[in-house]
């Protein structure tokens, strides 16, 4: 029997910040559901928010099949959105 660890890989590396972007507006804001119980319900509301405060141009959402499935769309979402929000919700 093999018995695997649960910790994962580690790295020392840091990875620098994306970089900000000094305005959202005219922006595409992309939504990516990972579909647990209101994640769309909880990300819509944000996502529709922000676009009112920051007059962003569109709202464009994508949903993974589960929280524990890959975004098989990551090329997909980036080139469909300028921003993206993401998250879990229960």
């Amino acid at each position: 029997m093999k018995v695997s660890s649960p910790l994962g890989a580690t790295s020392d590396t840091l990875k620098p910040l994306a970089r900000r972007r000094p305005s959202l507006a005219g922006l595409r804001i992309g939504v990516l559901d990972n579909s647990k119980p209101n994640a769309d319900v909880l990300l819509g509301r944000v996502a529709e928010r922000l676009a009112e405060r920051v007059g962003a141009a569109t709202i464009k959402r994508w949903q993974k099949p589960g929280a524990s499935h890959p975004a098989l769309m990551i090329d997909e979402i980036a080139g469909g959105a300028d921003v993206v929000l993401t998250g879990s919700a229960d």
